[in-house]
């Protein structure tokens, strides 16, 4: 058995080379292998997704492109893989790809987030829980942990600003695998480093995000067969609120249909949530208000499916944050209690009343999908937990039918199209 958790803390050694090119047609992407000297020794990625996969990670050192006109990222604009052993402030175990993948994960979600302090928390390369505030980072860093405190067990918090004492004894007083930040105001490390195997960064580059969001990089995909496919990255079309069209589509009988407008406050939380859905896996859809996720919907076959989820994941947490706060003990501990202990399953009735009589929390919430609704199925769902207002790309052959589900709603549902679908395979 120990040999087995020795696997997680051991350095896979790899014989990947220091550089790595990449031409296409006339030009040349050169790329540096990235490792640091830490504890006297040089040490490169811990490991890839497992163990037993040795890894590398490269930076872009020279080199642009110019195909198709677009507006490409190049050398100097390096957040987590311009990394540096004065950024890495407590190395931890010393992190692995899935710990890099998910701070980047982080990193690309925020990049849309950088009017106010906002928070992601990110497990297996999927936003746990995000949040901005208008007040501080701390404040944001708690709306988001309070999203899925589950899930945020062992994930990785990434913010857009100086990391605060406050924030800092939140993190020390939990679970976690990674935090980054810009900066960190005085004090704040000492505090962290009570936890002696979370790894601290210290990124700039997460200050400056916004200079990153109306430019594309060459985003590599590997095949199982060896091959490659090279697409332009995703890029966020909804950065304000006018960014949003409107939804309308003509029935099949010629009927012109258009839903309601969101008011200011839903477009708002419309357009959060469409940011924090540029890092989900799809298929997805998510649960926001006043700044917040309240449930993440991912990986699922079918887009009804992804709002069935969840809903089920929002009454889940919803009903474990009432059994913690109140009792100090997760959801299922107390039904575990409550299987031979009278007073305790009485206790549980009550949660679970409560939860379903606010509906997981859901009534007044906005809803976005990373693709668009091929049938009135999925908006029938939300509007039955009491959705205030929808984002999707539209598109679809039924968007009429989508439309008129809105409009039937009582009260009726605002409807938005984001012109844009945001898959992410």
């Amino acid at each position: 058995m120990s040999d087995i958790k020795a696997m997680y803390s051991t350095i896979q050694k790899d014989a990947f080379p220091d550089t790595m090119t990449i031409t296409l047609g006339d030009e040349k992407l050169v790329y540096q292998k990235r490792t640091w000297t830490l504890g006297n020794e040089e040490k490169g990625l811990r490991y890839g997704e497992n163990p037993d996969q040795p890894a590398a990670l490269y930076a872009l050192k020279e080199g642009s492109l110019t195909c198709g006109g677009l507006r490409w990222r190049g050398p100097g604009n390096g957040i987590v893989s311009a990394l540096t052993e004065g950024q890495m402030l407590q190395a931890g175990k010393h992190p692995g790809k899935t710990n890099l993948t998910d701070v980047d994960n982080g990193a690309n979600i925020l990049q849309y987030l950088t009017e106010r302090p906002a928070a992601v928390i990110l497990k297996h390369n999927n936003p746990c829980g995000a949040a901005w505030s208008s007040d501080n980072v701390a404040a944001a860093l708690n709306k988001a942990f309070w999203c899925d405190r589950i899930a945020a067990f062992g994930g990785a918090v990434v913010v857009n600003c100086p990391f605060s004492r406050e924030a800092a004894e939140m993190v020390a007083a939990n679970y976690f695998e990674v935090v980054a930040a810009p900066a960190f105001e005085e004090g704040t490390v000492d505090i962290l480093k009570g936890r002696k195997n979370l790894r601290i960064m210290e990124l700039p580059g997460l200050a400056q995000l916004a200079e990153l969001t109306s430019s594309a990089f060459l985003d590599i995909k590997c095949l199982a067969d060896g091959g490659i496919i090279v697409q332009k990255s995703f890029v966020n079309r909804i950065l304000d609120n006018k960014d949003f069209l409107p939804a309308t589509a003509v029935t099949k009988d010629g009927l012109s249909v258009t839903a309601r407008a969101p008011n200011k406050d839903e477009l708002a939380d419309l357009r959060f949530a469409w940011a924090v859905e540029s890092g989900v896996t799809s298929n997805s859809v998510i649960f926001a208000r006043d700044g917040a996720t309240l449930a993440i919907g991912t990986g699922e076959q079918d887009r009804v499916g992804c709002v069935e989820l969840a809903i089920h994941k929002a009454y889940t947490k919803y009903a474990d944050t009432l059994a913690f706060r109140e009792l100090g003990i997760s959801l299922y501990e107390l039904k575990q209690k409550a299987v031979q202990d009278r007073d305790m399953a009485s206790k549980l009735d009550d949660i679970e009343g409560r939860t379903q009589e606010a509906h997981g929390g859901l009534t007044g919430s906005r809803l976005v999908s990373d693709g668009f609704f091929p049938f009135r199925d999925g908006i029938d769902v939300a509007a039955a937990q009491g959705v205030s207002a929808i984002a999707h790309p539209g598109g679809s052959l039924r968007d009429a039918e989508v439309i008129i589900a809105c409009n039937e709603a009582q009260p009726q549902i605002a409807m938005v199209f984001t012109g844009q679908r945001s898959f992410k395979h």
